[in-house]
């Protein structure tokens, strides 16, 4: 008896004859033995082209699809990543799509980072026009091509761009994943940590609504091993209490800060948007705060804006609402009014539909 099938034995005995494993048949089968992930990535900036070089790097793709309208600029990127292979764990095979959307319907996940950062200098609304524009020329493109897999929104305004996805395609809106508060979100326990102490790893804290400046920072729910921070605080003041207001205002404009210096922020979205891509191709319900629709979450529906989600190969999978103080609660409807009125000034807005959706 072979390996492979004393294996199959342990695991009837175990798990019992007909247990699923839960990502066995995620990914496209390319052959009876193999399933190959494949990523596609629209926009080939400095975001853009940093996710795909994130999603190589980790080897969370089996097979990359480059896209942009610049296709001067996506064939050099697309050289540079292959001239990268030899240095790489996996041998990821990189495909040149040009402004072929089409080309991405075979894929698993399409992560849309179309923009003009320069636009987004001081607030990322600056985006709204530019990228929303992009979104129209390739959305049903893709979608009436076939593709029938999940969608990364990275783009800014991120919550608007993908309310618009949602609303140009009528896609299942549990299949458009917006990165949104996720990279606000390990800003926040990053400045967190530095108050306390405690590595951001073993931070559950949440910035949640827009990803931008109207974000709120959720400290009633945070929690550090089960215990509340402001539990913590009251046992512990001399090392948990500190600003809450700073710490939260530190973690909204930490974005700024990078662009600065530099001009652009890269690798941490980068890393954001391939977390996403990797908890959606592993199946692993894992919790990450996301832009998803929301459906009457403390009394708000028909906009996409961030919640901690749980993320799996179906898209997202549940939304889970948090205990927030007055003045947290307040915020976060603030915040989605702010994006209700960002919607409100594109030219497909019609209020009456809308409504009637």
């Amino acid at each position: 008896m072979c390996q492979n099938e004393v294996m199959s034995l342990y695991l009837d005995a175990v798990l019992g004859a007909n247990y699923n494993f839960p990502y066995a048949n995620f990914g496209r089968k390319d052959s009876d033995m193999y399933q190959t992930r494949k990523i596609g990535v629209i926009g080939q900036g400095h975001v853009g082209a940093h996710v795909a070089n994130s999603l190589l790097m980790q080897g969370i793709a089996d097979e990359l699809y480059l896209c942009d309208i610049n296709e001067t600029k996506v064939t050099s990127e697309v050289q540079d990543l292959r001239d990268s292979l030899s240095f790489v764990p996996y041998n990821t095979k990189i495909v040149n799509c040009g402004d072929r959307y089409e080309e991405l319907s075979c894929c698993d996940i399409v992560v849309n980072a179309a923009g003009k950062v320069a636009l987004a200098a001081t607030n990322r609304d600056g985006e709204l026009f530019y990228t929303t524009d992009a979104a129209r020329t390739f959305a049903n493109r893709v979608v009436d091509a076939g593709f029938d897999g999940i969608f990364v929104s990275i783009s800014n305004p991120c919550d608007v761009v993908c309310t618009e996805l949602w609303h140009l395609t009528g896609y299942d809106p549990k299949k458009i994943i917006g990165s949104g508060c996720g990279l606000d979100s390990a800003r926040l326990r990053t400045e967190i940590s530095k108050q306390i102490g405690i590595s951001p790893k073993s931070i559950d804290a949440y910035m949640i609504g827009e990803h931008g400046f109207s974000q709120i920072g959720a400290f009633k729910a945070a929690t550090i091993a089960g215990k509340k921070l402001s539990e913590l605080e009251a046992e512990n003041p001399e090392k948990y209490a500190f600003d809450h207001m700073q710490i939260e205002e530190l973690a909204r404009k930490g974005g700024y800060v990078t662009y600065a210096g530099k001009q652009c922020t890269e690798y941490a979205v980068a890393n954001s948007a391939a977390r996403v891509c990797a908890a959606v191709l592993h199946n692993e319900h894992a919790v990450l705060s996301a832009s998803t629709l929301m459906t009457g979450q403390y009394g708000e529906e028909g906009i996409f804006t961030s919640l901690p989600c749980v993320i799996g190969a179906e898209g997202v999978e549940e939304v889970y609402t948090l205990d927030l103080s007055e003045r947290e609660l307040e915020g976060f409807h603030k915040s989605c009014q702010h994006i209700r009125d960002n919607i409100a000034q594109l030219d497909w807005w019609d209020e009456a539909a809308w409504n009637a959706k």
